[in-house]
């Protein structure tokens, strides 16, 4: 088991050719040492050779004990805590975390570290389920700040300074905010602004920053959280950067939050048995990008303008742009490597496109909504991967006349979009409930999420009560292609609901 201790940012002095997690393990190699500990494949020799044969015995070599394997059993080599140090002078924060449970845990620990129980919290709407996973367990008490909609292409936008400042002023007793910047379409929040606000009321400003972990890298991407005042930020090392699936890393900054407190909460909702491999990814990551960071983020954006450019020129298609997603009333900043498509004028929703590609190109998309696909460009492409994307992107334009005309979703307006929050996500979901047919739920009080995915921003949250305009754009979503993973009918044929005096 390995405790949420946390790496202090170590200056100047930092050697970023070093990465602690990856030494430690060649050392553990180099050393033979024989453990009679889990993990119980004893270094590959009892994996089943099926699996040795797909994985390859890398992946088990690699897969040891953080404590006593790692380090030993009293972490006297501060293996991790040296790793976490690179990581927090690297991207300038005072203290830095690894989590190996990704941002999802990552973000409860922040919201547990900065408000409790009934406590209230301010919360961008547009926020990730893991959010309101956080509020379901923690009781906290959302005060849910309203994004910026672009009520033509049916998009939210981080919510603006001015919101938080009306919510605070609503509601002085909240503990702290938390906005969600980058957005998964690649929309920023001004997080300058929205820190000064929070910090005039010595409230913490939490951000996250899952979709941004290359923003600290190159000048020519949005600011990001550290750099613009916020006291936490959660970043998902395995979105944009080059980490393992589950690698996350939450930092801490000024004095609003102790790290000690942040590091318990943490601890409350972390394995007690980490994974090396992923704290090895995120480590090597930090050296990568602190030693070529700029260099590699530049790449990146040459190639996303590249396929920008490209994509623009296809009949049907169009790239959402700076020009679409900021201004008066939209977002602050725009970050262009989410290459987000608008399919309106080829006539096929963004399900289907992304259907096509994969079945008939091999070639799979990130965003899927209704009217748009999201090809997602990192520094791990080259001229040969988006070589590939736009010879797809072509096709599809070409199959797109003979496929079925794209089903029809019943998108609310904006004002219908939302539904009054009248209990505790936490209550509602925990209480007495009864499932309802679909045509007889609006008006109730919904007991469960109800997310499209991706991007996982939750169209119903327990404690809501349900409208028809909500009910009809879910079940159209679903008819139409929409994933929708939480609902306790996938069907979406009855919805759990708060249960009523007599039912």
């Amino acid at each position: 088991m390995t405790g949420f201790r946390p790496g202090n940012r170590i200056g100047m002095t930092a050697d970023h050719t070093r990465a602690p997690v990856l030494e430690a393990l060649v050392d553990y190699r180099r050393e033979g040492r024989l453990s009679f500990t889990p993990p119980g494949h004893k270094q590959a020799r009892g994996a089943d050779p099926a699996v040795r044969e797909v994985l390859g015995d890398a992946v088990f070599y690699g897969d040891v004990l953080a404590t006593g394997g790692l380090d030993d059993r009293l972490t006297r080599g501060r293996v991790l805590q040296r790793a976490q140090e690179l990581m927090a002078d690297a991207v300038h924060a005072d203290h830095t975390f690894f989590s190996t449970c990704g941002s999802s845990l990552s973000v409860k620990a922040a919201m547990l570290a900065v408000a409790g129980p009934h406590e209230k919290l301010l919360i961008g709407r547009d926020a990730h389920k893991s959010v309101v996973s956080g509020l379901i367990l923690s009781g906290i008490e959302p005060v849910w700040v309203e994004p910026r909609w672009d009520a033509e292409r049916h998009l939210a936008h981080p919510p603006s300074a001015e919101e938080f400042e009306k919510a605070f002023a609503a509601h002085p007793d909240a503990k702290g905010a938390l906005v969600t910047s980058p957005t998964p379409y690649g929309a920023s929040a001004d997080l300058r602004a929205v820190a000064e606000v929070c910090h005039r009321r010595s409230a913490p400003l939490i951000v996250d920053e899952a979709w941004g972990a290359h923003l600290p890298f190159h000048p020519e991407l949005p600011s990001w959280a550290m750099d613009a005042g916020a006291d936490i930020c959660v970043t998902s090392i395995h979105k944009m950067g080059s980490g393992l699936e589950q690698g996350s890393v939450f930092h801490l900054r000024g004095d609003l939050v102790p790290p000690k407190l942040l590091g318990m909460r943490a601890d409350l909702l972390g394995t007690t048995s980490p994974s090396a491999l992923i704290f090895a990814g995120l480590d090597g990551w930090r050296r990568q990008m602190a030693l070529r960071g700029r260099e590699l983020m530049g790449g990146a954006l040459e190639l996303a303008a590249e396929v920008r450019a490209a994509v623009e020129e296809i009949d049907g298609m169009h790239v959402n742009d700076r020009d679409d997603f900021c201004g008066p009333g939209l977002a602050h900043g725009f970050d262009p490597l989410p290459v987000v498509i608008d399919l309106d004028g080829l006539g096929v929703s963004g399900f289907q496109a992304a259907d096509w590609l994969r079945e008939q190109r091999s070639v799979i998309a990130h965003i899927t909504d209704h009217r748009r696909i999201g090809a997602q460009i990192t520094h791990g492409d080259d001229r040969e991967t988006v070589g590939e994307l736009l010879a797809a992107l072509k096709d599809l334009a070409h199959a797109a006349p003979g496929m079925d005309r794209a089903p029809r979703v019943d998108v609310p307006s904006p004002t219908e979009l939302r539904m009054p929050q009248v209990g505790l996500a936490r209550d509602a979901f925990f209480g007495p409930t009864q499932d309802v047919p679909l045509d007889r739920a609006a008006g109730r009080v919904a007991a469960e999420m109800i997310t499209p995915y991706p991007p996982g921003i939750p169209a119903v949250l327990p404690g809501e009560r349900l409208s028809e305009p909500v009910l009809r754009y879910l079940r159209s979503g679903l008819e139409a292609g929409m994933y929708l993973p939480d609902p306790s009918d996938p069907e979406l044929e009855t919805v759990r609901v708060v249960a009523e005096d007599g039912e």
